[in-house]
C-alpha cells in the first residue's frame, strides 16, 4: 500500500478512535493490513503535523491541527511563537509568560482561539492572564497553548 493510503488510514483511525502512542497506531495500522514501523508511524505523524492533546478523561491523544478549536490568524500565530515563552495555570488561571512588549499579542491569540470555556483574557507587558470556567478548562488552555508552539 502507498504512502499516501497510509496517512489517510491514520487520519481515520485517529478521527474514529483515541490512539494515545506510536505503538497503539502501529497497531491499529497492523490489524487493518498496512506493514508499518515504529520509525515510519513516526515519520507520518510529522508529515501529517498530529500532534497530541488532553481528552476530558485526562489521557492524550493524536489529532490534527486542524482538529483544534484553534482559529488564530497566522501573522498573529507567527508572532505568538516567537514571543512565547511558558503557559501555567493556577486553579483556573493561566498565566501566559512572553518576552518583553508580547502579553497583549499572547492575549489577543487567547480571544481568537474563540473557547467559550475562557471566560475573559487581559495581557500587559510580558504577561496574560486568562480566567477559565474551571481548573480542567485552564488545564486544557494551556496544553492548546503549548500545542500551538509546533
Amino acid at each position: 500500500m502507498t504512502r499516501n493510503q497510509r496517512q489517510w488510514k491514520i487520519l481515520e483511525i485517529i478521527r474514529q478512535e483515541v490512539v494515545e502512542t506510536q505503538e497503539e497506531l502501529v497497531n491499529a495500522l497492523r490489524s487493518r493490513g498496512f506493514d508499518v514501523t515504529q520509525a515510519t508511524i513516526s515519520r507520518d505523524i510529522k508529515d501529517l503535523g498530529l500532534i497530541k492533546t488532553q481528552t476530558e478523561s485526562g489521557a492524550y491523544k493524536y489529532v490534527t491541527k486542524q482538529s483544534m478549536d484553534v482559529k488564530v490568524s497566522g501573522k498573529l500565530l507567527t508572532l505568538f511563537k516567537d514571543c512565547f515563552v511558558s503557559a501555567q495555570s493556577a486553579g483556573n488561571v493561566v498565566v501566559v509568560k512572553t518576552v518583553e512588549q508580547c502579553g497583549n499579542v499572547a492575549s489577543e491569540v487567547v480571544e481568537q482561539m474563540g473557547l467559550s470555556y475562557v471566560l475573559g483574557v487581559v495581557g500587559s507587558k510580558d504577561t496574560a492572564i486568562a480566567v477559565c470556567a474551571d481548573n480542567s478548562a485552564a488545564a486544557m488552555l494551556v496544553d492548546k497553548l503549548n500545542q500551538l508552539q509546533y
